[in-house]
């Protein structure tokens, strides 16, 4: 893929004659080459599916989307679509859903825009491509989250957010980016110091240098990670399903979140926050718009054929306030999920033919996770976990429930993915070691950071039995260090297309394997459910 970082718009020896004054440079000419648009994000890939794959970009100015693909490199064989207007509204980000496209097929894409002027000036095009999943393809994808969080950012010096090329390099078909995308609420300085005294020097923009509260600041956080080489080359090669979690908004966020004695920040209002955050997020991530019935929806189903379904869920946008989480019943006090969305899952849950059914979640289920480190113990938790070991209470209440119905619609081979916790872990979640007993076993793998602040490892709640069976985290005592200290992880899974057996794979920013896990695929369900 060619660069897309900012460039000269007149070549360097028109420049110099220009200096030594042999050389005119009317304003008419400047005026043409100014208009021209620039793709300086580059593109991205989203929400493959059978037949169907969005394309991302971003112009710095008014201009319209085109994309040529073709299923030969040299484009011999191309079709063309006229995209959308890329418009001051959406930051003059655009996307397009290519559909029709064969599976089991290499694509190959180019994208650029045209200006609005009567000239109709055309960016340089970038180019790209991705493999559809037919059905003799083996699945391979990859997955993780937390980038460019407690202010360790893009390290030019390092190698850039390097953990991407080892991502790339392992060729996969689609990633999973498994929340905080950005951390909104992390400001990012020009250097830090780093464990053993040594300094991390990052790359720094306006929009960054504070915590994210207007509009142009969230969508700063993204523009900020789009300047990373690793980042723009993996996202022209490799599809993309994102989610978000709490960053891309503000630390732990929920009904209860209360910024009034934050200095940080002007703006007090959360909901408003909320709002600007989410318009960014959709601007910015490739993925597929629900509808107009819910236009900002993130959580969706994914299908690969008869291997795979993804079911990405949002575990942040319809819970109730964080609390000490020991409500009795279910209410919008205790909801994670929301009713909506969990009858959503159980009906597809309960629908899938693919043999494996992965539940891509922004957080885990068994950890205990703080929203409040000033008390010993928390007067209030973050995730579904609420540190009393005991039978199900809070939000554990609605997991009970869709763990309960999974087992009894015999819904097998369902496998959590997760990230948030800042380390590598594989639990195996087994009722007969649990508080609460009416669900199947199941395995739960946690990878990430991508690009931030090492941490854990967290205590598990016994609620629902979690076994820690790997757990790559900083020694005893440290915590939030840098990528220098290597422990940022990715997780890989391949499929085996005649066994159907998953190999998962938790691997560290050079790709070595840190974890495997090899799970059989059960037997299909009986379709004669209780």
């Amino acid at each position: 893929m060619r660069s897309t970082k900012p460039r000269y718009f007149l070549h360097q020896s028109v420049l110099k004659l220009a200096i030594a004054g042999l050389l005119t440079l009317s304003v008419t000419v400047n005026a043409d080459i100014g208009n021209v648009p620039l793709m300086e994000q580059g593109i991205q890939i989203g929400d493959l599916a059978p037949g169907r794959a969005m394309i991302w970009s971003r112009s710095d100015r008014a201009s319209r989307m085109w994309v040529e693909y073709a299923y030969k490199a040299d484009f011999s064989d191309s079709k063309t679509v006229r995209g959308p207007y890329a418009m001051e509204d959406t930051d003059f980000t655009a996307r397009q859903d290519l559909t029709g496209l064969e599976d089991g097929k290499d694509v190959y894409v180019k994208v650029w825009f045209e200006g609005l002027t009567n000239a109709r000036e055309k960016s340089e095009p970038v180019t790209g491509h991705f493999h559809t999943i037919g059905k003799r393809d083996d699945i391979r994808f990859v997955w993780g989250g937390d980038i460019a969080g407690q202010g360790w950012g893009i390290n030019e010096s390092f190698g850039g957010m390097k953990i991407y090329e080892a991502m790339r390099k392992v060729q996969p078909q689609f990633y999973i980016e498994s929340g905080d995308s950005v951390y909104s609420d992390g400001p990012i300085k020009a250097s830090v110091i780093a464990e053993n005294g040594q300094v991390w020097t990052n790359l720094v923009t306006p929009e960054v240098s504070k915590v994210a509260e207007t509009l142009n600041e969230f969508r700063g956080r993204y523009k900020y990670n789009l300047l990373d080489e690793n980042i723009r080359r993996f996202n022209s090669e490799v599809p993309q399903i994102w989610q978000w979690d709490d960053h891309e908004v503000a630390n732990n966020w929920s009904d209860s979140k209360d910024l009034s004695q934050d200095a940080r920040y002007i703006v007090k209002d959360v909901p408003l926050l909320v709002a600007r955050a989410s318009k960014a997020f959709h601007e910015y991530a490739p993925l597929r718009p629900h509808g107009a019935d819910e236009s900002e929806r993130i959580y969706r189903k994914i299908s690969y054929g008869k291997l795979l379904d993804v079911f990405v869920i949002d575990m942040r946008s319809y819970r109730g306030p964080n609390t000490a989480n020991l409500q009795t019943q279910l209410n919008s006090e205790s909801a994670f999920l929301g009713a909506t969305q969990v009858a959503w899952l159980k009906e597809e849950l309960k629908n899938s033919k693919a043999t494996w059914k992965v539940i891509s979640a922004d957080m885990p289920i068994g950890l205990n996770i703080s929203d409040d480190f000033a008390h010993n113990p928390p007067q209030r938790w973050e995730a579904v976990a609420n540190g009393n070991d005991g039978p199900a209470a809070g939000r554990e209440l609605e997991m009970a429930d869709l763990l309960s119905f999974i087992k009894h619609q015999h819904v097998n081979n369902i496998v959590w993915l997760t990230a948030d916790v800042h380390y590598a872990a594989a639990h195996y979640y087994d009722p007969a070691k649990a508080a609460t007993r009416d669900f199947a076993p199941f395995w739960e793998f946690i990878a990430g950071p991508l690009n931030a602040g090492s941490f854990g490892p967290n205590t598990t709640d016994a609620t629902f039995g979690p076994q820690v069976v790997f757990a790559k985290t900083p020694p005893a005592g440290q915590a939030n260090l840098s990528p220098y200290a290597g422990l940022q992880f990715f997780g890989e899974v391949n499929i085996d297309k005649h066994s159907r057996a998953m190999t998962v794979d938790l691997k560290d920013i050079d790709g070595a394997v840190v974890f495997s896990q090899t799970l059989p695929a059960e037997a299909e369900r009986d379709h004669d459910r209780d």
